[in-house]
């Protein structure tokens, strides 16, 4: 049995928690807010972020997060990513020199266009950094449905002994040593996520989807390669695999807020009436932006820069990524 803390008190975090305690691992989660601790201590549940599905029993949960640090086995952090910084830095002081920390958080930082490894790296140097990413809805994973990842580390002692204590006959993890590019995976899944819901929300059509998705999955894999990733990497779960599953459900929040968009809704009202963090929605700004620095070619990418961050017209930018597509006429 490992003691393992959890930081982030989300729908993924207390997912996650799920799948540690079922493994029989002392578990500690912490959240930011009380709430979401009296509700898991005092009911079983967390009401706010993963309403009406049962927890693993013998979870706890802190507003501590010294607690939730120290003397762990292994960390798991599901902070949205623009909060990972904040939270990691003032996790640094309790941090046992070695310990592995695995990032959850599917997203890229505003202004420095760090990666999460490249956050926790940067913020906790006493850290053996790993991701986890992959098709994995937080909601299907708490109520132990079956699920495949991928479990990235470039110290493979630490990845093997990270799998073993988190995999189990549902929850099964895939290792790798592309930290990078589980990395981008899950940041260009929840991009290229929020264009098929806008193609979905304009009634463009299946066949529209399905060629956004697969040029997606293109941009997704000339980025990856240009940060140093592996290829094959993108063919796997944390790249086709993720983009899979979110491209083409409404259950997911990128989606869903590219159909909202795609029916004419502004980005800041749909914002302001969701609870949880939309990834995609802060990503595509920082991942546009990368991209020019690499010299990287992402229409689709850009095109929704454009359209999220700069107050350009959805038609004119569709018509615009249209007359880029290989194959178009001249």
């Amino acid at each position: 049995m490992a003691r393992v803390g959890i930081v982030g008190g989300g729908a993924f975090g207390t997912a996650m928690a799920c799948v540690l305690r079922r493994a029989d691992h002392e578990v500690l989660l912490w959240a930011r807010e009380p709430e979401v601790v009296a509700a898991i201590d005092g009911e079983g549940v967390n009401t706010l972020f993963l309403p009406d599905v049962p927890i693993a029993a013998g979870i706890r949960a802190t507003n501590d997060l010294g607690e939730t640090v120290r003397g762990r086995d292994f960390l798991l952090t599901a902070v949205p990513a623009q909060h990972l910084r904040e939270v990691t830095g003032r996790m640094r002081a309790g941090l046992r020199e070695g310990t592995p920390v695995v990032s959850c958080s599917k997203g890229i930082e505003r202004g420095s266009h760090a990666l999460m490894p490249e956050v926790l790296a940067e913020t906790l140097p006493q850290a053996v950094v790993a991701v986890l990413s992959g098709p994995s809805f937080a909601r299907e994973i708490a109520s132990d449905l079956p699920c495949g990842v991928v479990l990235a580390c470039a110290d493979a002692a630490i990845g093997a002994y990270l799998a073993r204590q988190i995999s189990s006959t549902r929850f099964c993890i895939h290792r790798s040593d592309d930290v990078t590019g589980a990395a981008v995976g899950g940041v260009m899944k929840n991009v290229i996520s929020i264009a098929s819901g806008i193609a979905a929300g304009r009634r463009l059509g299946e066949n529209a989807r399905a060629t956004l998705i697969t040029l997606g999955l293109e941009e997704e894999i000339r980025f990856g390669v240009a940060k140093g990733a592996q290829p094959a990497t993108f063919l796997g779960l944390a790249g086709l695999g993720d983009l899979m599953l979110t491209a083409n459900s409404l259950a997911s929040r990128n989606t869903s807020l590219g159909v909202a968009l795609g029916e004419g809704r502004r980005l800041p009202d749909v914002l302001a009436e969701r609870r949880q963090v939309t990834e995609g929605a802060f990503s595509v700004e920082g991942v546009a932006a990368l991209a020019r620095s690499l010299g990287v070619d992402m229409p689709i990418t850009r095109a929704l820069d454009a359209v999220l961050n700069h107050g350009c017209e959805l038609d004119t930018e569709i018509a615009r990524w249209m007359a880029r597509v290989p194959g178009a006429a001249a």
